[in-house]
């Protein structure tokens, strides 16, 4: 993921490490080392991801009030 996304709130596909796929809506504080660090708005809480991990993402962009969603292939 690009560093560019950060402070962004994005949504994201995602596979752990047991490949389970889940679907979460996060706002990224850091990108380091292949982690990402964020504030996951599904649990309330902060979470690190694997950039390995990830399968897609969807940054989520303010355009005059609403909220809009543009697809970007990783």
């Amino acid at each position: 993921m690009p560093m560019k996304y950060l402070g962004w709130l994005v949504e994201i596909i995602y596979e752990d490490q047991s490949g389970k796929i889940t679907k979460r809506r996060i706002q990224i504080k850091n990108i380091r080392s292949g982690l990402i660090k964020a504030h996951d708005l599904l649990s309330g809480g902060p979470r690190t991801f694997r950039e390995s991990g990830l399968l897609a993402f969807f940054p989520i962009m303010m355009i005059e009030g609403e909220a809009r969603q543009r697809f970007l292939k990783i």
